[in-house]
């Protein structure tokens, strides 16, 4: 029996797979969910140092952040016992119970940030509190304290992240380029130092100052990062409410941008990313500029921390409101009475003119059954009774779903029109009749006739397919040939925009740019592709650095891919612009020479066709 048992047990023992895991494996792993990159060890100690109350904090980073992250502020500092704790897992002064977790009012909560940096890095920490006579060194690695001493330094703490990924080379192997993480750097100081206007902030790569940010006032922040361009074209946005207070600043309509411009939400002092609320503030454009622009803002919305959880994702860029659709409309509401205060926005004229005054509503009598018809009505509820804005119908339901109805006459259907169909990728070439003139229509579209009917063409996106199989041929293969500039022509850039032109300057050299850095986020253009009209480079270059920064799109692209559309974007044809005869001939040429004519790289129709048989059907022949 006793034998028995014991190979019982032993067979139990062998077949036993789930173990815990040491220390330092488990930490490196919940490191991944919190520090992805260099910019997110930027982000962290940036957010300890405000938190710290510091009024001064200093960013140092060498190779991109893979060699050193260093953050020195003026803060309130730790004690020596403080400074160990703080590199434990889920160690943290800012909660004590679970109800803490919905009254957060600072950057950093969770106690992750310190442990999962010291589980990827070689860290070295000082600290001293304005109390203590001297301060505390602390070195850690891989999650262990190698050294914990007494130390001569200032009030205030500066850490330094050395070596990322040191022990989980896999990791080190998925880091980009460095300006490409070095733009994701100045990104999330740019972020940091937006949410602090009042504390003063540098930022050194490589031994040059990249930012020097002056503690002042909001607007002299965003000038100051976003450039003196914004100086005049600021419009100041100041709603305060029982619920919750927005303040900030849009740009004037003239600096709305072709693509995502500067856009920054920020709830009590934290940078968030909300496709909700961005929908929110361009509705309060609406009119003001072009459907297919974007106006730049910097918004700040404070609100009881009860109202929303920023506990929903690892970076906590992304939080939850408890009541979204109310936000929603007090952010609209606050910019369009901006606008309107500045005489930007059109005034309401309530007065009444006499055709309204004739109508029957205004000349008759509001008898009581009309009265209690009205009061009894959802619309009137919903207007006249507290806290019913969640209950507003939406446009397919309730009282309003039959307002088709009002355009047809009864036992009449209502009117639909055909709409002629996309051609088919696979289709036969066209061919286009000979020696017959083409016609433009609203300076937008080319009317072109072929032996098939007739060509309905785009000549923006027309011309858009067209430079992008040109710029694509010459990214892989043959490069665009480059026309020197008879004077070089000087740019200049914010930090961000700088760092993105870095990075892109080896694939601009491909498609004919020659661009070289000239120190302080300066640069010297010295060629152009040779099809770009000369005179314009400047202009050409930041319009692409826009595009190419706010590149959107489902599916991920290379970086080169990224560039050729956006240059083949840029440079296309504008709808609004007059051709000739020979401009649109050429056009329709060269877009039926090419692979796939049919459709833009983002898959908008170039051209529609009506053939003989489809118009036949049209007139009933």
């Amino acid at each position: 029996m006793l034998f028995l048992q014991t190979l019982s047990n032993s067979r139990f023992t062998v077949s036993d797979i789930i173990q815990l895991l040491p220390d330092n494996i488990a930490n490196q792993i919940a490191a991944g969910e919190v520090i992805q990159r260099p910019c997110s060890a930027v982000k962290e100690l940036l957010e300890n140092a405000a938190d710290a109350g510091a009024t001064e904090i200093r960013l140092v980073i060498t190779d991109a952040g893979k060699a050193l992250i260093q953050v020195i502020d003026n803060g309130k500092g730790m004690s020596g016992t403080d400074a160990r704790m703080a590199f434990e897992r889920h160690a943290t002064s800012k909660i004590r119970n679970i109800e803490d977790l919905f009254r957060i009012k600072t950057m950093g909560f969770r106690g992750e940030a310190l442990a999962s940096i010291a589980a990827v890095a070689q860290v070295e920490l000082k600290t001293k509190r304005a109390e203590d006579e001297l301060g505390t060194y602390i070195e850690i690695a891989n999650s262990e304290v190698s050294k914990q001493e007494l130390c001569a330094c200032a009030v205030g703490t500066s850490i330094s992240m050395k070596n990322l990924f040191f022990n989980v080379p896999a990791r080190r192997n998925f880091l980009k380029s460095n300006p490409a993480e070095m733009r994701h750097i100045v990104e999330e100081f740019i972020r940091v130092a937006m949410a602090f206007p009042t504390v003063f902030f540098s930022m050194t790569s490589n031994g040059q100052e990249v930012f020097h940010l002056e503690s002042g006032s909001l607007k002299q922040r965003i000038v100051q990062i976003l450039g003196s361009q914004y100086n005049a074209r600021l419009v100041s946005v100041n709603e305060e409410t029982d619920y919750m207070n927005i303040y900030g600043f849009v740009g004037k309509p003239e600096t709305a941008r072709k693509t995502r411009g500067d856009q920054y939400f920020f709830v009590n002092s934290r940078f968030i990313k909300s496709a909700y609320l961005n929908h929110a503030v361009s509705g309060a454009f609406d009119e003001m500029i072009a459907k297919d622009s974007f106006p730049g803002y910097v918004l700040y919305i404070d609100l009881d921390p009860s109202q929303i959880d920023i506990n929903v994702h690892p970076t906590k860029q992304e939080i939850k409101f408890e009541d979204e659709k109310i936000i929603y409309a007090f952010v609209q509401a606050a910019v369009k009475h901006a606008l309107a205060q500045f005489s930007i926005a059109p005034s309401l004229d309530f007065t009444l003119n006499p055709e309204i005054q004739g109508l029957d509503a205004i000349s008759k009598p509001f008898t009581n059954d009309k009265k209690e018809a009205a009061s009894s009505s959802g619309l009137f509820k919903t207007f006249t009774q507290k806290n019913q804005a969640h209950f507003i119908e939406g446009n397919n339901t309730g009282e309003l779903k039959h307002w088709k109805d009002f355009f047809t006459t009864p036992g009449e259907e209502p009117q639909t029109s055909k709409q002629p169909q996309t051609p088919n990728p696979k289709r036969q070439t066209l061919q286009l009749v000979a020696d017959t003139p083409l016609l433009q229509l609203h300076n937008t579209y080319v009317i072109a006739s072929t032996t098939a009917g007739f060509l309905l063409v785009h000549q923006q996106l027309a011309h858009e397919r067209v430079l992008y199989e040109r710029y694509s041929l010459s990214a892989h293969g043959r490069q665009m040939p480059t026309q020197k500039t008879m004077f070089p022509v000087t740019l200049e850039l914010a930090g961000a925009d700088a760092a993105f032109l870095t990075e892109l300057l080896p694939d601009l050299a491909v498609i004919g740019y020659q661009v070289e850095p000239f120190g302080n986020n300066s640069f010297v253009i010295q060629g152009i592709p040779a099809d770009i009209l000369a005179g314009n480079e400047k202009h050409s270059i930041e319009l692409l650095i826009e595009q190419f920064k706010h590149f959107s799109s489902d599916i991920t692209f290379s970086k080169r891919e990224k560039l050729i559309r956006c240059m083949a974007r840029q440079q296309a044809i504008k709808s609004g612009q007059a051709l000739t005869q020979k401009e649109m001939l050429a056009l329709a040429e060269d877009l039926f020479t090419c692979n796939s004519p049919n459709v833009t790289p983002t898959g908008s129709p170039t051209y529609l066709e009506f053939t003989k048989d489809y118009l036949d059907k049209m007139f009933g022949r």
